[in-house]
Order: C-alpha cells, then sequence, then structure tokens
C-alpha cells in the first residue's frame, strides 16, 4: 500500500497535468514524475508564502488549479492561433512495437526494483551513509511544520537563525504529505522512492527514443539495459545518498523527449511541458539543469548543422516561449541557490583513476567501478559507432563526449580549470559518473538494433513464409539469453553496492534506535535532547520524532550555542554558561551512542565521560546507548512531563 502511494506521488499530479496540456503516450508517460516535480516547485513558495499548510489536500488543490490554467491556456492558443501544415510527422508505431517497448520498460523495472529490494533488507531500514539523516529528518519536518519553503528549514542544518539557508527540499516535499499515509514512516518513504526512481529510467529512455524516431528495438533494449548499469542508479542510492539528484538525472531523459517537440510543435503544449520541467528539474538538483543545458545546446547545434529537421515557421513561436517560460520558472529555483554556491563548488574528492584508466572507464561505461561491466560497456560503445554511422541522434553522441570527457578529467585531475566545469557537482566524480550510463543505454539499445535487423535479413531469404517480425524477435530472445545469460542482469553486483551504506553500523545501531523509542515516551513537544553529532542520534527525529541539539554530521558551528555545549556541557556544574544554554535549549536528557560515523575523528567532548560526571544520572542504557538526566532541568518543559528516573529503565 505505502509502495502505491509513493508510485501515486511520483506520477498522478504530473500525469494529471500533463494531460491537460495535450501530452500524450509514452511522453505523457515518461514526463509526468519531471511535472510532478515542477508542480511541487512552483506551489512551495506560493502556498508557504499564503500561509497555507503542505499538506495532501492543499498538494492536490494546487495540481488542479494548475492544470486547469495550463488546459486553458493550451485550448486557448489552439483556437485562437493558425497552425500552419506540417511537412514532418512522427512515423507511426504498430501495436507491436508499443507491446515490444512495454516489455522492455517492464523488464527494466523488473531488474530496477529487484536491485533495490536485493540490496536494501527491509523498507524501514536506515540507510547509514553522510547526507541520509539529513534527507530524512527533511522530510519529517516539512510533514510535521506544514512549510516546504528552504528559507524555513535552516534549523534541520544546524543554522536556526540563518533566513537565507537554501536546499533543494521539491523531492522532499513530495513525499512529506505521505508522512503517516498508509503506515509509511521517513525510510519506507525514501526507499520506496528510490524503486521509483528505478521505475522512470527505463520509461523515461524507452520515450525518449520513441521521440527522437529510433527503432522500437532500441527502444525495448535501451530501457532493459537502462537499468544494469552500476553508476546509475544505484551508485547513487549509497553514495551520499544523493537522492534528489538521482531522481533528477533520472528524469533527464523524459525531458528530452519534451523537448523534441518543439521541433515538431503543436500549440502550447510543449513550452509549458518545458517550462514545468525544467523548474521541476531545477527544484531536485540544481546541478540537473547544467546537464540539460548540455543537451539542449547540443540539439541546437544538431539542428543548425542539418542534423535534426526542423521547419523554422512552425518552431520558432515555440522555441521563443519555451526558453522564455524555461527561464521565468527555472531561475526563481536557481537564484536561490547562490546563497551555499561556494560551499558547493569548494567541495574537493580526491582523484580516483588514472587519466588512461579514466578515459577507459568512459568507453566501456563502467565509471567508478573496480571492474568493467563488459556484457554492457562493449556493446554499448559499439551501439555509439552505429549511432555515428547511421546519424542517429548525433547529439547525444556529442554528449557523450563532452560529459565523458569531464568525468575523466575530474576523476583523474587536479586544476582550476578542472574544478570550475566540475564545481556545479561537487566535484564529485560519482555524480558525473551518474550522466554516463543512458548515453550507453541507447548505444547498448542500437546495438541490438543493428544485430538483431542483420540477423532477421540473412534469416527471411531462408524461411519466407515467417512473419517479418520473427526473426527479429528471434534476434532479441537469443542476444537476450546470451548477454543476460552471462551478465545476469548485473543485478547482484548493484545489490551489493545498494546495500553499502545499509548494512548497519557505523553510524546508528538497532540499540540506538531502541533508545529513540524510550526517548519518544519521556520527552515532550519543545524539548530536545543534548546528543553529539557523530554518534548516530542525529536520527532520532527522523525515526521518532525527539528533536536533538545536533541535526546532522557536519555539526553546529563551534561559536553557536549548541557548539558551545556540545564542548562544555560536562562542565555545566561549573560553567554557568553551559547550564544557561541548556535551559534556553530546554534540555533534560543527554544522549551517547556508541556509532561513530567518522571512526578516525573523536565525539563531541562535551559528551564524554557522563557516567562519572557530576549532574547527569543515567537513566537508561543497553548495549549501544546511554541516556542521562540532566540535574536541574527538570522545569524548563511544561509540567507533567515524565521524568526519566521514575521510570526503572536504568540497565
Amino acid at each position: 500500500m505505502g509502495f502505491l502511494l509513493v508510485l501515486a506521488a511520483f506520477w498522478l499530479p504530473g500525469a494529471v497535468f500533463g494531460a491537460a496540456i495535450g501530452l500524450r503516450g509514452w511522453t505523457l508517460g515518461a514526463a509526468a514524475p519531471v511535472l510532478t516535480f515542477g508542480i511541487v516547485a512552483l506551489g512551495i513558495p506560493l502556498l508557504g508564502g499564503t500561509g497555507i499548510r503542505w499538506i495532501a489536500l492543499s498538494v492536490t488543490l494546487w495540481t488542479l488549479v494548475v492544470s486547469a490554467a495550463g488546459f486553458a491556456v493550451t485550448w486557448a492558443v489552439a483556437r485562437f492561433t493558425r497552425r500552419p501544415e506540417s511537412g514532418s510527422e512522427r512515423p507511426r508505431w504498430s501495436w507491436r512495437a508499443h507491446a515490444f517497448t512495454a516489455l522492455g520498460v517492464a523488464a527494466g523495472m523488473g531488474v530496477g526494483a529487484l536491485t533495490v529490494l536485493r540490496g536494501i533488507p527491509a523498507p524501514g531500514t536506515v540507510n547509514q551513509d553522510w547526507d541520509a539523516a539529513f534527507h530524512a529528518n527533511l522530510v519529517r519536518w516539512i510533514a510535521e511544520t506544514g512549510d516546504a519553503r528552504p528559507s524555513t528549514v535552516g534549523t534541520i542544518a544546524n543554522l536556526p537563525a540563518e533566513p537565507h539557508y537554501f536546499y533543494p527540499d521539491t523531492y522532499h516535499a513530495l513525499l512529506a504529505p505521505l508522512f503517516g499515509k498508509g503506515g509509511l514512516t521517513v525510510m519506507p518513504l525514501l526507499n520506496f522512492a528510490s524503486i521509483a526512481v528505478t521505475f522512470a529510467v527505463p520509461l523515461g529512455v524507452a520515450a525518449m527514443c520513441r521521440a527522437w524516431r529510433l527503432p522500437p528495438v532500441t527502444a525495448a533494449a535501451a530501457a532493459v539495459a537502462s537499468a544494469c548499469f552500476t553508476s546509475f542508479p544505484y551508485d547513487l542510492f549509497w553514495h551520499g545518498p544523493v537522492w534528489p539528484y538521482a531522481a533528477g538525472v533520472a528524469l533527464v531523459p523524459a525531458m528530452l523527449a519534451v523537448v523534441r517537440l518543439l521541433l515538431e510543435p503543436g500549440g502550447a503544449t510543449g513550452p509549458l511541458a518545458v517550462g514545468v520541467g525544467v523548474a521541476g528539474l531545477a527544484a531536485l538538483h540544481t546541478s540537473v539543469v547544467f546537464v540539460l543545458a548540455v543537451y539542449c545546446v547540443l540539439i541546437l547545434a544538431a539542428v543548425l548543422f542539418g542534423f535534426e529537421p526542423i521547419e523554422w515557421r512552425r518552431a520558432w513561436p515555440s522555441l521563443v516561449a519555451a526558453a522564455v517560460l524555461a527561464a521565468g520558472l527555472g531561475l526563481p529555483q536557481v537564484l536561490p541557490s547562490l546563497y551555499n554556491a561556494g560551499g558547493v563548488t569548494a567541495a574537493v574528492w580526491p582523484n580516483a583513476a588514472t587519466m588512461t584508466g579514466a578515459v577507459g572507464q568512459a568507453v566501456t561505461f563502467s565509471p567508478m567501478a573496480n571492474f568493467p561491466q563488459w556484457w554492457l560497456g562493449l556493446p554499448a560503445i559499439v551501439g555509439v559507432f552505429l549511432l555515428a554511422r547511421h546519424r542517429r541522434v548525433v547529439w547525444l553522441i556529442a554528449a557523450y563526449v563532452v560529459l565523458g570527457g569531464l568525468y575523466a578529467a575530474t576523476v583523474s585531475m587536479e586544476n582550476g580549470l578542472v574544478h570550475l566545469l566540475s564545481g556545479p557537482f561537487y566535484n564529485d566524480n560519482y555524480r558525473l559518473a551518474a550522466l554516463l550510463p543512458m548515453i550507453g543505454a541507447v548505444g547498448f539499445g542500437e546495438f541490438v538494433h543493428t544485430a538483431t535487423a542483420w540477423f532477421a535479413a540473412k534469416v527471411r531469404p531462408r524461411l519466407p513464409k515467417l512473419h517479418p517480425a520473427a526473426p527479429v524477435l528471434a534476434g532479441v530472445v537469443l542476444l537476450a539469453a546470451v548477454i543476460g545469460g552471462f551478465s545476469r542482469g548485473y543485478v547482484y553486483l548493484n545489490s551489493v553496492h545498494v546495500n553499502i551504506a545499509y548494512r548497519g553500523f557505523p553510524a546508528v545501531s538497532a540499540d540506538e534506535e531502541t533508545a529513540f523509542a524510550w526517548l519518544a515516551q519521556y520527552t515532550v513537544p519543545g524539548e530536545r535532547v543534548l546528543n553529539d553529532r557523530l554518534d548516530g542520534s542525529v536520527w532520532m527525529y527522523a525515526l521518532q520524532g525527539v528533536k536533538p541539539t545536533q541535526w546532522n554530521y557536519y555539526g553546529a558551528p563551534r561559536t553557536s550555542d549548541v557548539g558551545y555545549v556540545s564542548a562544555f556541557a560536562n562542565r555545566l556544574e561549573s560553567d554557568p554558561k553551559a547550564r544557561q544554554i541548556l535551559r534556553e535549549l530546554k534540555v533534560r536528557y543527554a544522549f551517547v551512542g556508541q556509532g561513530n560515523a567518522v571512526p578516525d575523528q573523536r565525539n563531541d567532548a562535551g559528551l564524554q565521560h557522563l557516567d562519572t560526571t557530576p549532574g547527569f544520572k543515567l537513566v537508561y542504557r543497553n548495549a549501544g546507548a546511554s541516556i542521562y538526566e540532566i540535574a536541574g532541568q527538570q522545569d524548563v518543559v511544561a509540567a507533567g512531563a515524565a521524568p526519566g528516573s521514575a521510570a526503572g529503565d536504568a540497565k
């Protein structure tokens, strides 16, 4: 039930809006999630600014309003403008072509879901990597406060007094209204959303192939292959995890299918879809806009050099309108990110390969891998050359050169130019690696199409009574048996990568989760718990609704009040400032866990040796966590709050 709710949240709002503005078929199905995120992005400042709570009902009503407006604009443009006759229409697919592509998409979705489910022990299992706690806290924060504006979430970034704080929270805002629905808690929400992202990838790749007039066999094979590359999406589910960025990259193929509408315009449909889609991508993660911009520039170049057909007389109004809408709806999502632009571009990751090794990884579509995915990489690179030979989607080949070159440079070189170009991606090898598999999937699809066409051409003269599609199908089955049999879809390899972040310790343990539940029983709204930034206790809010003093692994600034008590809380009997801050923060309990997200760093000094520190009384302990009641703090919360010492739970 919970998973179906997540799928509905991803697809339904965008599907309603897309249908209202005239999208149909594969493009509608693939573009629905990116349009959903666009609707959410546009609604966050409006609903938050007018005091309307961000809940399922208000989001639903907002979707209907936007859809009605989109329908009205589309109808008015169609009614009051004359549409010139087109000399170039998209070739029709037979029902067999649609069915075959649908099978490929279903297979890709199945591989993606199986991989994630094998990598995550249970829907509620906590992701142990660095950013997971922040994402989880943010989902719950929006759900409980009813306000998704980024400027209101500085508290969980340990910056409560920063009015200009910004982090793109559209991904979290979409999930927040589902919190508590159908039994969904934070981690099942985030883990189910990962599966939804894997569903969007093969559907988007198939729709992109259809929109850009690639053969059905290419579309179907590309859809399956898109679910098998390690570097995307699976590495992004453990590295970080960077869930919003993964969602944005997953939706780039769908946006490219939408962009194709601008070359064969049909009224306001293309511009509206592009404008709202760009807003959605920008609000998911600002860096994804740079990826889309690379593709759009290369598509424009392909058009100008005659590689893609266009009727300028028909197309120029749509192109202008799309540019205006993309800027008007996208820039408000991008500009606030300038607040933290310096922190993003200043991130530095160590080199992970030599230049030769990096180029080899890009050529085999196995970036950041210890061993190439030969059964995908070799057919994919052959397919890229076949695309060039057939002069199909040459802009995609150019994007492979640009993005592959950027990846190779980032992973193997350190200089100012490389840092400048990779800066929007945090100079992160994994984020750039994630941009290559979509191209590899299309290349793989083209290889399968060419190989099966060659096989069919050899078979048909010998068996003239066969249905024309039979040799093609036989060729596909043969290739699937060979490649799939040897690679097994790389399900095991990719599930092992997903599982990297779900192996339990070192950050938050089951014992600590049990201790969080104890705190939830003995704390009241408005109260906070003194905690360490590294021992996993930053998860207490996401999992149990208990507000900590330290919200994430980065920790509060040392000059802040929280930074002070984190350093000197164990001196509160002789340090009036520490006592005063604890009273202002309404802290009665201190939590000490056995975990450490960064094993080579020490835990906060102010929470060490509490067993022997005056003023701290042990009230709960298990194998992985200890909770202390702080003397003289009982009156900081409302009367009637249960004291932990009365529970008799000390062990």
